[in-house]
Order: structure tokens, then sequence, then C-alpha cells
């Protein structure tokens, strides 16, 4: 029997599809070598007006992304196509700067570059993803990005823990000296985005034409989804401070669990995570149903929250090892973390046809949720100093998963009703013509 020529996904599309993967997971894994790295310095000893020197510079970098992704609200929805890639690479030469400086002044004053090498990176997750939005295989783009900052940042502290131990630069310079190392990479895989076609006709009948907002069409659309987009925005707000702090004190939580002795630890620990992400999420591409894509998000991000707090419980009931906690809870989290990112929103511009683009609610999520991460260090800091990184990260297991189960079945039930009303006007509007 011959197959037909349509069986066949022509091959300039697998090239495409290639292509995107891998420049896209490229660039944002070249991306975190330029944030990340420090994260896996102790810094111990130092403190400045009660607060730990470590905490004091997570808090400047988060204040400066947290800047970015509210500045990015406005720059990135309206960014056009051809400024794109000398904006990332700017971006990046930026943030390199800033830790050289922050290797160059003295204590406690490079805080402040801490400030300004987070203030660029903030608004390369919005360049990258534009790259890749209102596609057939956005998903399978998006769980791809994704993908790269959790594989990512285990491997640049990784890293970055190798050029202290085997090259023996000192905390301080150790972020400037991984960031060098990942430069040439980033340009060659920036290049990589920038040859990628824009979407064809296809894509736009399928995921809806995404147009760049202006400020009167922002407030239209926030204001049309006002309700669903505030409580989801509660609940990635706690999302991303469980995320960063899982993150970014991984070495103090790692070190608690008996693995202090490991640096691959905070590598091998992330890979299952994302792969099992990777092929649970981008099997949705090959849904083209919106509504029903969208829907199955809800149920993958209440499955996800689940997890978390089930998953816990069963540590600290000695019946799971500490590696397969950190993993499945890593596993929970970035099941319901990943979409919030890019690919739920894109769906649900898709499902209700919205005239727009992901990045400005991808935006409004992220701005909100480093700031719920500076407030929970904060908190961490002067309201529950007496107790360790891991049980703090531990508690918040359960708040993650609580929260996140009320708001994902409450915006569930909403979209489903108002996909239904929509699909009633317009069937009234049909028989009225």
């Amino acid at each position: 029997m011959k197959l037909s020529r349509k069986t066949y996904m022509p091959k300039s599309k697998i090239y495409i599809i290639i292509q995107a993967i891998i420049a896209s997971f490229g660039t944002y894994f070249c991306m975190y070598a330029f944030r990340k790295p420090f994260t896996v310095a102790t810094f111990e000893g130092f403190s400045y007006w009660g607060v730990d020197y470590k905490i004091l510079l997570i808090i400047s970098q988060v204040l400066g992304y947290m800047l970015s992704k509210f500045i990015g609200i406005k720059v990135i929805s309206e960014m056009k196509q051809e400024r794109r890639g000398i904006f990332l690479i700017g971006l990046i030469i930026v943030a390199e700067l800033a830790l050289l400086l922050f290797a160059l002044t003295p204590k406690p004053y490079n805080i402040v570059f801490m400030f300004l090498n987070g203030l660029p990176l903030g608004m390369i997750w919005g360049i990258v993803f534009s790259y890749l939005e209102g596609r057939r295989y956005t998903e399978i783009f998006g769980v791809a990005l994704s993908s790269s900052f959790i594989v990512s940042s285990g491997f640049v502290k990784s890293t970055g823990k190798f050029v202290m131990d085997s090259w023996h630069f000192s905390e301080l310079w150790m972020p400037f000296i991984t960031g060098i190392l990942f430069i040439v990479p980033l340009l060659f895989f920036t290049f990589l985005l920038e040859r990628l076609p824009k979407p064809d006709e296809e894509d736009e009948n399928l995921k809806t034409k995404r147009v760049p907002l202006s400020k009167k069409e922002r407030k239209k659309l926030f204001l049309k989804f006002a309700f669903p987009i505030i409580i989801l925005v509660v609940f990635y707000t706690a999302l991303t401070a469980f995320r960063d702090l899982r993150d970014n004190f991984a070495r103090e939580l790692w070190d608690t669990l008996g693995y202090q002795d490991s640096s691959s630890i905070y590598t091998t620990a992330e890979i299952p995570i994302a792969i099992a992400v990777l092929v649970i999420l981008g099997l949705l591409a090959f849904i083209k149903n919106n509504m029903k894509a969208f829907l199955i998000y809800h149920y993958l991000i209440l499955f996800g929250t689940i997890i978390i707090g089930i998953n816990t419980w069963l540590f600290q009931q000695q019946v799971i090892s500490p590696l397969v906690w950190m993993v499945l809870t890593g596993f929970g989290l970035y099941i319901c973390y990943v979409p919030f990112n890019c690919i739920f929103f894109d769906r649900m511009i898709a499902t209700f046809k919205i005239k727009g683009n992901s990045g400005f609610l991808i935006y409004i999520a992220d701005s909100f949720g480093y700031l719920g991460s500076m407030a929970v260090l904060l908190y961490k800091n002067f309201g529950q100093s007496s107790i360790s990184w891991l049980q703090f990260f531990t508690y918040g297991t359960y708040v993650i998963s609580v929260i996140g189960i009320i708001i994902t079945v409450i915006s569930l039930f909403y979209f489903i009703m108002k996909y239904k009303k929509n699909a009633e006007v317009k069937a009234y509007s049909v028989q009225a013509l």
C-alpha cells in the first residue's frame, strides 16, 4: 500500500521544529549562566544591616529581575520583530558587565551590581518566546524552552562550583568567569533564533495571529479577563516564590539532606524532571482543539499541586528518600510552573481568539511572581530566621499545594462557563442571521 504524501511531514517543517527547539533551549540555557551561578556560593560569615549577605545578593538581583518584568509588560508586548536579536544580545552584555563590576567592587557596595545584573535579564524570556508563540507546535517549543531553565539552573551551579573548586576563582569572581564561558554559544543560538521563519497561514488559523498590543488594547484585554488573571497571578506568585526558594538555596537544601560533597547533584536531580515535563507537556502540541488543550493544562496543574503535598507527607513519614522527595517535588512544581511561563497563555489566546500576544499576560504574572519571591525571602530572614531552609521549604510545599488546588479548580470552572457562554452567543448570532 502506497502512503499519501500528506502522511509525511515536509522536511522543511521538521528542520524548523528542530531549529526552534535547539535555538530556544540553547539561548535560555546560556542566559542562566549570567544569572544563577552566584547562588552556589555560600558567602558564609558575611551579613550587613542584620541580613545575610547571600540573601541581600538574591534580593538585589530579584529586585532588578522583578522591575524588568514590570517594564517588560510594555516593552515585550509592543516589541517589533526586527529589534529582537540585537536587543537580546545587548541585554546579556549589560548583565555580564554588571558581574565584572560585582567582582571588582568591595562588599557590601557590590550588591548594587547584582541588581543591575538582574535588570536586563528579566526580559530575555519574553524576547525568546516571541519567536515561538502562535505556531502549531508552540507547546513543543515552549516546553523545550522551559525545560532549559530546569536543567540549566543545576548545570550552571555545577559549572560555578567547578570554577571555584578546580580553577580556584573566588566566590566574587566565579559568576563573571562562568558567564564568559557561555557568551559564544549564546551568540550562536541567538543567530539560529533570528533565522526562524515567521508563523505561516496554517499557524495563524490554528493559533490566532499574534500582534503587538498598545496601552489601550492591553487595558481592554486585562479588564475582559480580570478575574481569572488575578487569581492565577496569586497562585503563580506563590509558585514562583517556592520555585525560587528551591533554586536559589539548592546548595543549603542538598547539604542539609546529606549531599554536601556532590557538585553533580544539582544537575543529575533535575534531568529526570526536565525529561518528564518535556514529554508530558510536549504531547499537548498534537491536540488541535484549543479548548481541550487548555482544560488539560488545568488538570495537569491540579495534578502537580497534589503531588507536591502528598510527596512531602511521604518524605516526612520516611516512606521515600530525600533524593526521591526532591525530584518528585521538583516535578510537581515544574508541571505547574512551566505552563504559566508560556503555553498556558498561548492556548488561552487561541481558545478565546484574543487579538494580542502571550508576552503581555506572561509578564503580568512574572512581575508579581518575583515580587512574591522577594517577599518570601524577607519573611524567612526576619520572621522565620530560627528555622532551617529545609524546614521552611517543607512548610512551603503544603502552602503551595492548598493554594494551587483551590485556585486551579476555580479557574477551571470559570473558563468552562466563559467558553460555553461565548459559544451560546455565537450560536445565537448565527441563528439571527
